[in-house]
């Protein structure tokens, strides 16, 4: 009798990983994407240098911001596949969802030698260009890949993306209709048309900009979270006196804090015999409750079945709901024109908090808060931040003393800043920047002013009405066309018309920091 034909190493290792490669594949399409990329790990323990798994675990991990882990895959498949365009293109993404640009541009630049007509690898150029703060010299770069793939929505997309960098909303308008006309997804047409709602609402056009606003509630937009509420959604026009009304805060904590401005509004229609129930971040619940006394406020809670993230309150509500609305969609009800923003403050913190900060503080020197950074830093964001360097000059301010007021692990940034300043920041004691929000925002309150950038502190100290100079960029669509932020009371913006030029945002902050002083 002959012996058994045994397959040799690698082919065992293809049939053992095979079940574990249809379900990490049924997993993904499932919408659980962790447990499809530890099947994923699991088949290529077993076959190590399969490319096409190598490449599903390497496009999982972007998807998943393992980031990190992301860019050590393709770069691994890179030396097997050098010359490869979709392998440059991966590791292209994979360098810039990491802030790794300067690495990004050599490694799509390198592919370019090699495939000079991929009009993806010029798209992919010119989008590493603009998160490096280069958009006026991306622009090239997308005019080759829109001449090389005139078809394709990418290019035409992203370049509408960099020209609102630069100002130019007019032209930015047109690639969006024009690559909204191309795409052929459902989720890119979403995507479009979401961005053809905040350059709206960046030139001041509020009634057109808050109606494209409520394609975020869409199922296609990649983003998208769904909102369930008892009775029935809310629509714009619908009479609320006397009714019982659930609003489900959404986005992050600086979103549900800004277009908590509406909320004063929504009351007042409501009148004494409505009801108002308000979700919002567990973090916000106690300082919301104080704000807005007539209401029952709780958390909310935002679950994912069937891969979607779906907000909910977090506990259920007693009593009847007739109606209910996502927070943000109260903007197109009662802020269609930059004249119906009230500007005055509108969240309350602990007065006896704030009594007890000042104490803390003293009174020998004014004393300024700063917060430099966002708590998320992936490649798309890292941009909209000065570098630490570009504080020192504003740190060296005479007779102030600065308070940190950075949530998330912030020790190394507090080093570095005294190191390129020479002076150092203070740290509130015993404060949780991050989760207690109510202290934080009597803490605000208690400062001379704070200087922010974009983010949940900014928008607490404002809303809150501290005097707050927002550091911001070119292309914030929370503007509004406006000079200063319309949300808030006493908000100027310290701007520089340059992602890749920080210098005069910071001259103006520093200004506003004498002014506070």
């Amino acid at each position: 009798m002959g012996r058994p034909m045994v397959p040799p190493a690698p082919a065992l290792g293809a049939l053992s990983a095979k079940p574990l490669r249809l379900k990490a594949a049924r997993l993904e399409r499932e919408g659980d994407l962790a447990g499809a990329f530890q099947a994923y790990e699991a088949a290529v323990a077993l076959t190590p240098q399969d490319p096409e798994l190598l490449t599903a675990l390497a496009e999982l991990a972007g998807q998943l911001e393992m980031h990190e882990a992301a860019v050590r895959l393709w770069a691994h498949l890179s030396l097997a596949d050098p010359n490869g365009c979709a392998t440059a293109l991966g590791y292209g993404r994979a360098l810039l969802a990491a802030a790794q640009f300067p690495e990004a541009i050599e490694v799509l630049k390198s592919a370019l030698l090699a495939h000079p007509t991929e009009p993806r690898l010029w798209t992919t150029l010119g989008l590493a260009l603009t998160y490096a703060g280069r958009a006026s010299e991306a622009l090239t770069f997308f005019d080759e890949g829109i001449r090389l793939g005139p078809g394709l929505p990418g290019a035409l997309y992203n370049r509408g993306l960099s020209l609102c960098e630069l100002g130019q909303l007019k032209l930015a308008e047109a690639d969006f209709q024009a690559a909204c006309k191309l795409a052929r997804k459902a989720s890119e047409r979403a995507t479009i048309e979401f961005s053809l709602a905040t350059l709206a609402l960046a030139r001041g056009e509020l009634g057109l900009g808050w109606s494209l606003y409520e394609r975020r509630l869409s199922p296609d937009w990649p983003k998208s979270v769904a909102f369930q509420g008892a009775g029935k959604r809310l629509s714009p026009a619908e009479p609320l006196g006397g009714r019982s009304l659930l609003v489900l805060a959404e986005q992050g904590v600086g979103d549900e804090i800004m277009f908590a401005s509406t909320l004063p509004d929504l009351i007042d229609e409501l009148g004494p015999k409505g009801r108002l129930v308000l979700a919002v971040d567990p973090r916000l619940v106690e300082l919301f409750q104080r704000s807005f006394p007539s209401a029952e406020v709780c958390a909310h809670a935002t679950p994912k079945l069937g891969g979607r993230a779906r907000r909910q309150t977090g506990v259920p509500v007693n009593g009847r709901i007739e109606v209910w609305t996502p927070l943000a969609s109260l903007a197109q009800r009662y802020r269609p024109a930059v004249k119906d923003f009230p500007r005055i403050p509108y969240l309350q913190p602990d007065p006896a908090r704030i009594a007890h900060w000042r104490a803390w503080l003293g009174d020998e020197r004014p004393a300024v808060g700063i917060t430099w950074r966002s708590g998320k830093l992936s490649g798309d964001r890292r941009r909209f931040y000065p570098a630490l360097a570009h504080w020192a000059e504003l740190l060296r301010a005479p007779g102030v003393q600065f308070v940190n007021l950075q949530y998330g692990d912030c020790a190394e940034d507090l080093v570095r800043l005294q190191e390129l300043s020479g002076v150092e920041i203070r740290q509130p004691p015993d404060l949780d920047i991050k989760d207690d929000l109510d202290e934080l925002a009597a803490l605000c309150c208690a400062l001379g002013g704070v200087v922010a950038v974009q983010n949940a502190t900014g928008a607490l100290a404002a809303a809150c009405g501290a005097p707050t100079a927002f550091v911001a960029g070119p292309g914030s669509w929370t503007q509004l066309g406006e000079d200063q932020s319309p949300w808030y009371a006493h908000a100027p913006m310290c701007l520089t018309g340059d992602f890749g030029d920080w210098t005069p945002a910071l001259r103006a902050a520093a200004e506003a920091v004498r002014r506070m002083a």
